[in-house]
């Protein structure tokens, strides 16, 4: 099983009054924010994850949300670039894993894919390349693209940047939302197949591409397995089998908040008002409707919510949420080191888990928890999870080959909807 530290940048010194004072953390007003506390918020979040690096996490994982105070990452590749030429300096086997550059958003294709080359030159083939839609917010408020667009200018700008990897001789793009009379990319990728996750929140048509194409594919809940875990897990596989392919836990990313402590009791103590913050003056301090805009969800997603509008789980009332809530209903796996591990064994095991993308930095926790939960996951839980999955025949496609993965070419759109006519 992969285990990968998975870390935002959240400013973490928001005034108490935040959530009665202020509507959405989207448009928190700068004023909020010291010089001090800017520095040490992005400081310490670059550290925590070199730490992991050097902890022997299986990769360091980082996404993008623009415009934001619960994670103040524009850009995950320049976080990664950093990450990538660190690590490579010294030597550590460790996969470099922006896991959501939006492609929704980008009127720049292009450049996407020129970043994630260089990520991946710079790392000696570590890059594990995780593309997304895009939140509404972001998408359409932060960078002013129709909802209707999101979905169609993804579709396309993932067409350019899986093409321009891959060709050798410069070609012509003619696209509806980008144009290039010649892609010349310089430099390309070192792996021959760079492992492509896209990262969701359950939208079955997400789900489907991924099992066509030969995409692995990253459910980001934020509500952890127990609330969301059967329902979004059922709906996963069952797309798996009518697509044709194997169920193989390798290629299915979920990404779970965690804190450890060397007792349930003390957990509690040391996480507990610092989960609260990062629930109420993050998550939860973005209207629901921010995050799907009328016709940013095609019709699939559109059923799938009002049949299951349980995909939301606790988001209603996030702002209010106390840390015995957030437990209970098991978006944070908190406590000892044998209680943490036998929850995140427990589901991994149930739902066909392969890759845990660990988020053991979240809120106002200081640096020095931080470290402590890094560090401590590492030497105590980690060394349980690894096992999970050895005893099956299932090769890791999706992963680098330096890394020792296996990596396949995945399809082409145009490969998939032969496939689908020919059936």
């Amino acid at each position: 099983m992969k285990v990968n530290l998975f870390l935002q940048a959240p400013y973490r010194y928001l005034p108490d009054d935040f959530e009665t004072k202020h509507e959405s953390v989207c448009d928190v007003p700068y004023s909020l924010v010291t010089r001090d506390g800017m520095y040490s918020s992005i400081r310490d979040f670059m550290d925590e994850l070199m730490l992991g690096a050097r902890s022997g996490y299986d990769g360091v994982a980082i996404t993008e949300h623009g415009q934001s105070s619960y994670d103040m990452v524009p850009n995950p590749d320049l976080i990664a670039s950093s990450l990538a030429y660190m690590t490579e300096a010294e030597g550590l086997e460790v996969a470099i894993y922006p896991m959501g550059r939006s492609l929704g958003k980008s009127r720049e294709p292009l450049r996407a894919a020129e970043e994630y080359a260089t990520i991946d030159v710079m790392s000696g083939g570590r890059l594990v390349a995780g593309l997304t839609v895009g939140l509404s917010y972001d998408a359409n408020i932060n960078n002013e693209i129709p909802p209707i667009e999101i979905r169609p200018r993804f579709d396309e700008n993932l067409e350019l940047v899986l093409r321009s990897w891959r060709e050798q001789e410069p070609f012509a793009w003619n696209g509806r939302f980008s144009q290039y009379p010649m892609v010349n990319m310089w430099p390309r990728p070192l792996q021959d197949d760079v492992p492509v996750w896209i990262t969701g929140i359950g939208n079955p048509r997400t789900m489907r591409m991924c099992f066509d194409r030969g995409f692995g594919f990253n459910y980001l809940s934020w509500f952890g397995a127990k609330v969301t875990g059967k329902r979004i897990f059922d709906r996963m596989w069952e797309q798996a089998d009518e697509a044709g392919v194997a169920r193989n836990p390798n290629r299915i990313g979920f990404l779970q908040t965690i804190a450890v402590s060397e007792t349930d009791e003390r957990a509690e103590i040391e996480y507990g008002p610092h989960a609260e913050y990062a629930f109420r003056k993050g998550l939860g301090s973005i209207p629901i409707e921010k995050l799907g805009l009328p016709g940013a969800i095609d019709i699939n997603g559109v059923k799938a919510l009002i049949k299951d509008p349980g995909d939301f789980g606790l988001y209603h009332k996030m702002r209010t949420v106390t840390f015995a809530e957030l437990v209970d209903a098991g978006v944070i796996v908190v406590g000892s080191p044998d209680t943490v591990a036998e929850q995140l064994i427990s589901f991994c095991t149930e739902y066909g888990i392969g890759n845990l993308h660990a988020m053991l930095g979240f809120g106002s926790l200081p640096r020095n928890l931080v470290m402590k939960n890094i560090q401590l996951f590492a030497e105590e839980v980690l060394p349980r999870l690894r096992p999970l999955w050895t005893d099956t025949d299932f090769e890791h496609h999706w992963w680098p080959t330096r890394l020792g993965g296996k990596p396949i070419a995945y399809q082409t759109k145009a490969q998939t909807t032969a496939g689908a006519s020919a059936r």
